[in-house]
């Protein structure tokens, strides 16, 4: 097989990847009502984001949408093309699933790739194999305020790790590079997709004191929300005697004027008693 053949796999093979994230990108934003620019900027980080902090871990500059500005054109076209065509996104979910499957394996090729090249061994190519391959990911969730889901679903970044000890494996015995890259992506594929239809995943480990509960309102989103209400709380009353229905009614007239008080579900002792049985 040509080593120009092979480039242009990888370049194909990267161009799907990055299309899908930035579309998963764009529906992430929609359902945190961003506007247009939180759109474009999240398909971006969700897209090139991996590679970015690839290129910087390994020191490796300019980076690659800088020295190829079509990615980042390319992203930013997908993130508004879905933004004006959303209502038909549903309808291609599982070819979302596989273009995905497609980009991490390819991420995952690039990134072992790279850091063989610059004389790095196994540790470092598996570091930026996944950084590559989940990075984007993970900030796309973050910027969406929900855990990323790299950490509790199916296998994903250590289907990278899979991918650099099979491209490193096969250079081992002496397999061509080139055939070194089309089995890795094959491979790799194709265990993201057993991964997907399986729910193949990682132990999950879940660490709880006695008697402790799950409790939302531990989550630090909760947290400044609920401080925000507490300070506005005080200001917030209803003059009753403004309401001239209320004052006609019996046994209203002349009575002292009465505030209604916001009092937050925490407030109640009866309802902090069963979230936080002692």
């Amino acid at each position: 097989m040509d080593a120009v053949d092979t480039a242009h796999l990888l370049v194909i093979t990267f161009v799907i990847g990055i299309t899908a994230e930035a579309i998963t990108a764009a529906l992430a934003a929609g359902k945190q009502r961003m506007d247009l620019f939180g759109v474009v900027a999240l398909a971006a980080l969700t897209a090139l984001g991996g590679g970015t902090i690839r290129d910087m871990v390994l020191d490796t500059y300019p980076l690659t949408w800088v020295e190829q500005p079509v990615y980042l054109v390319i992203v930013v076209v997908t993130a508004l093309v879905t933004v004006s065509l959303s209502f038909l996104m549903h309808y291609f979910r599982k070819v979302f699933l596989l273009a995905d499957a497609v980009g991490l394996a390819t991420f995952s090729v690039i990134g072992t790739q790279m850091a063989l090249e610059l004389g790095y061994g196994f540790v470092i190519a598996c570091v930026a194999s996944v950084v590559n391959g989940v990075s984007g990911g993970i900030l796309r969730d973050l910027m969406s305020d929900r855990v990323p889901l790299v950490f509790s679903k199916e296998l994903y970044a250590t289907i990278s790790i899979i991918a650099t000890s099979i491209y490193m494996s096969l250079l081992a015995m002496g397999v061509g590079e080139n055939w070194t890259i089309v089995i890795t992506l094959v491979a790799a594929f194709v265990i993201r997709v057993i991964a997907m239809y399986f729910g193949l995943s990682l132990p999950v480990f879940e660490y709880q004191t006695e008697g402790e509960s799950k409790n939302p309102r531990s989550s630090l989103h909760y947290q400044s929300t609920r401080r925000s209400l507490l300070r506005s709380r005080n200001r917030v009353s209803f003059d009753t005697s403004r309401y001239s229905l209320l004052s006609k009614l019996p046994g209203r007239k002349g009575k002292a004027q009465k505030k209604q008080r916001w009092v937050l579900p925490e407030d109640d002792p009866e309802t902090d008693l069963e979230d936080n049985p002692s």
